[in-house]
């Protein structure tokens, strides 16, 4: 294995390529758990047909664990926007019909998505009233089944040199309620694109999926309520402000 060509630094790990194999190698922080456990959802979600990269291995490297998928040859679609801003439009379609893709997939295995939302949000620095207050939403929300990719961003989408889309990092993947994962994205719109893009993207979803946009805001306190425990610092007071428990108007 060759650790010489970095492709990407983040969040404790670094990812490398070898040839035609992608290796993420996490650092200290990470427990063997952790790392089984993505490789494991990876390896689950690999069995819906969905379009991402195969799980080759979990190994040690230099003592670090890694996990060994292909290596996909081509352009994020964050860098397509950035380098085409003429076709925001069209990558944003493009994006919401992939993630209808996900959501229309079942994954009966993965964890639930609610039970991580709970634990979360009791992990958080959040006082009782407002944890209580949130698990008293989140109790009141449809249980569903749906394959939740938990960080459905452009920058985990990867457009290959002949055309095909993979989705990247299932380290986050759950099964439950698809509004959840929609919200999710939202957030990640809002802060790494704005509020007028993200909103721009909730209304297309919504014309899609027959959704009502009034219902996904709802989940929004509370999905920004779990994301608090692992949030960078920079996102933090912008989630904070999305936990409340005032219904959408």
């Amino acid at each position: 294995m060759k650790l010489d060509r970095i492709i990407a630094v983040r969040n404790n790990k670094t990812v490398y390529r070898d040839g035609d194999l992608c290796l993420k190698v996490f650092d200290n922080t990470y427990s063997k758990a952790q790392v089984l456990n993505e490789a494991l959802n990876h390896a689950l979600v690999e069995q819906t047909g969905l379009n991402i990269p195969k799980l080759h291995e979990v190994t040690v490297i230099d003592g670090k664990w890694a996990i060994i998928t292909d290596f996909i040859k081509g352009k994020t679609l964050d860098r397509l926007i950035s380098e085409n801003p003429d076709k925001k439009d069209e990558y944003m379609d493009f994006f919401v019909n992939l993630q209808l893709e996900v959501l229309s997939k079942r994954c009966p295995l993965l964890t639930k998505n609610k039970d991580k939302m709970i634990r979360k949000i009791g992990e958080s620095n959040l006082d009782a009233t407002t944890r209580y207050e949130l698990y008293t939403r989140l109790d009141t929300m449809p249980k569903h089944n749906k394959l939740c990719h938990g960080d459905f961003n452009p920058s985990n989408i990867i457009v290959s040199d002949d055309g095909k889309s993979y989705i990247l990092d299932w380290s986050h993947a759950t099964q439950g309620n698809s509004s959840a994962d929609v919200a999710r994205t939202y957030l990640l719109l809002y802060i790494g694109y704005g509020k007028d893009d993200a909103e721009k993207y909730l209304d297309l979803f919504c014309d899609k999926s027959h959704i009502d946009k009034h219902y996904i805001k709802k989940w929004l306190p509370i999905v920004a309520a779990a994301q608090t425990v692992t949030c960078n610092k920079s996102e933090l007071d912008f989630l904070l402000s999305w936990v409340n428990v005032v219904d959408f108007e």
